[in-house]
């Protein structure tokens, strides 16, 4: 959820990162760090400074690229059918990069400079957030640079350009001055796609709105349903439809056909009027305020809760801050791809530290709006040749319109969010990491502590997530106590990243996840990963299972909404859901 690139600041004996700056184009190259053959004891290199690698290895990466560049010149000039070799990357895989020697050259000596820059870089001794610094800055810097890129090195952009007659070039500007006024590059056609037309049809009803969010409760779709509801948290830097994009990969409609009210949080889309909310309006306003909604319609005095992403981290504290006024609302928790421990947070810790948290504090704590379209280029830089170049080659070199899809839309509709929300956010959780501490936060009054939530809880991560690492969803779920053998912390590890390992349902049949045995979590995650089981499919249907015995008796289902107190107000989707940043 932070933001933006780096610098690293090249220096003759030492590398030291600079603050990170907010990304506010996709040209975010950085420059890369220098090296030299001389540095002090490791013992001597302080906090977030680089220190270049040894001279032995540094000799070495130099030699074997010499050599591996003397072959690429040996076969360009003495075995030219080596140029009609298939190129192993996707950038370069369209035949018109083989079809042309000097292009097939260009595109292999830009892949073999590229390798030597990240194993150069991933020498560089350093703590960790300063190599990971480092690192990115030199992956956007090569990312950026590759002949892919520009219409004078693009075999493939140049044929299309003569065979268009220039309609391409023409069509291409187009497209780059459309997205000039957008501010964001185009990732899909987005007239395709209107919410509550052909993403987020489940059919349902907003049953309770305030200034922070609506409360959506879902129509029936088996006869009988279980008694307890069955609440949903999304996170509030992206818009709730994630999870019901299409009825085929809706996780709302899957819990709906296995017996469960559900009730989802669509956080508003902040704007002026919201630009003063804390985070401990986001927790009492916003994630008690639902459960106690959901307690009131269903008569129930426990309900059913999940928290996905940054949902998790405010559905864990609101229930840490209510379990500290003696209320017990929930009978199971499910955490999806959620921080609760932020030592490790992957790839957006570079992006932390006091200066940058301090700058924001200064600027946003007492008021105002950090905007959807930061975060959300931050986060595309963060995989810039899926979510930036190739709509560069795509959009403005070879003058396409972006296909169609459902969840690139989904991703382009940004969230704005309150100033000192998240301000306060960056700073306890991301910097300071204080949420793991029992006692450290006072929130909404109350002194949370984590190990209050004693319920069962089902924690899921996913393996290749770049925005919460397997590692760090596996210590937050050792935060968290269950209730002991007959129902504590179930751990599952799902295939693939952030979005598709969780968005995985079994009619597609794909992937897989791991299980281990329940309440048995080892200091070391790799020796739970190393006795887990592989299942082949979704881990939906695991958690369906497990989720089940939580529900209470069933009842008869009804078609009716809210009940007398809380009415319908509007057909879901509702309003919230579709503004815009």
């Amino acid at each position: 959820m932070p933001t933006s690139s780096v610098t690293a600041a090249a220096r003759r004996t030492r590398v030291k990162a600079a603050p990170a700056r907010l990304v506010t184009t996709s040209r975010s190259a950085t420059a890369v760090p220098k090296v030299t053959a001389q540095k002090p004891p490791a013992a001597s290199m302080p906090a977030q400074y680089a220190m270049p690698p040894s001279p032995e290895r540094l000799i070495q990466l130099q030699q074997e690229y010499l050599t591996q560049f003397a072959t690429l010149w040996t076969n360009f000039f003495q075995h030219p059918e080596k140029s009609a070799e298939p190129i192993k990357d996707s950038r370069f895989s369209d035949p018109a990069w083989q079809g042309n020697a000097l292009s097939s050259f260009f595109a292999r000596a830009y892949l073999l400079n590229s390798d030597f820059m990240n194993r150069l870089a991933d020498t560089v001794e350093a703590d960790r957030k300063t190599k990971q610094r480092v690192k990115y800055a030199v992956s956007q810097w090569v990312d950026a640079a590759s002949p892919s890129n520009f219409l004078a090195t693009n075999p493939k952009a140049q044929q299309t350009l003569l065979e268009s007659r220039g309609e391409s070039l023409r069509s291409g500007m187009e497209n780059l001055m459309n997205d000039m006024q957008r501010g964001r590059i185009s990732q899909t056609d987005e007239t395709a796609f209107e919410v509550g037309r052909n993403v987020a049809t489940s059919e349902g009803a907003v049953v309770f709105e305030n200034a922070l969010f609506q409360l959506i409760q879902y129509k029936p779709l088996t006869a009988k349903v279980y008694v307890r509801p069955f609440v949903l948290v999304p996170p509030c830097i992206n818009k709730y439809y994630i999870l019901d994009l299409q009825p085929e990969n809706s996780f709302i409609r899957h819990a709906v056909n296995n017996g469960h009210t559900v009730f989802v949080v669509s956080w508003k889309n902040p704007h002026q009027p919201e630009s003063n909310l804390t985070w401990d309006d986001y927790l009492e306003v916003g994630a008690i305020e639902a459960l106690h909604v959901a307690q009131r319609i269903s008569g129930q005095k426990q309900v059913n809760a999940l928290g996905f992403c940054v949902g998790g981290t405010i559905l864990a504290s609101a229930l840490a801050v209510m379990y500290a006024r003696g209320e017990q609302p929930v009978s199971s928790l499910t955490m999806m791809t959620a921080l609760l421990d932020f030592e490790d947070t992957g790839l957006l810790e570079m992006f932390i530290d006091e200066q940058q948290v301090r700058r924001r504090e200064q600027a946003l704590g007492k008021g105002g709006l950090m905007p959807g379209r930061e975060l959300a280029m931050t986060f595309n830089n963060l995989r810039s040749n899926d979510l930036v170049w190739n709509y560069v080659v795509n959009n403005y070199l070879q003058g396409k319109q972006p296909p169609a899809f459902d969840l690139l839309y989904w991703n382009g509709d940004s969230t704005n969010l309150p100033g000192p929300m998240y301000a306060w956010y960056l700073r306890n959780m991301y910097l300071e990491n204080n949420l793991r501490v029992p006692g450290k936060l006072v929130c909404c009054g109350e002194r949370i502590d984590l190990n209050s939530i004693k319920t069962p809880t089902y924690v899921f991560a996913a393996r290749e997530d770049h925005i919460v690492p397997w590692k760090a969803a596996y210590e937050s779920a050792r935060l968290l106590p269950g209730t002991g053998k007959a129902g504590g912390v179930r751990f599952v590890l799902g295939a693939s990243g952030h979005i598709a390992g969780s968005i995985n349902p079994p009619s597609k049949n794909k992937r897989s996840y791991w299980t281990g045995a329940d309440n048995e979590m080892p200091v070391d995650p790799e020796a739970w990963f190393s006795t887990a089981m592989e299942q082949p499919g979704s881990w939906w249907t695991d958690w369906i299972k497990w989720l089940a015995p939580f529900g209470g008796a069933q009842k008869v289902a009804s078609d009716n909404f809210g009940n007398a107190k809380y009415k319908v107000i509007e057909r879901a989707p509702g309003r919230y859901v579709q503004e815009k940043a």
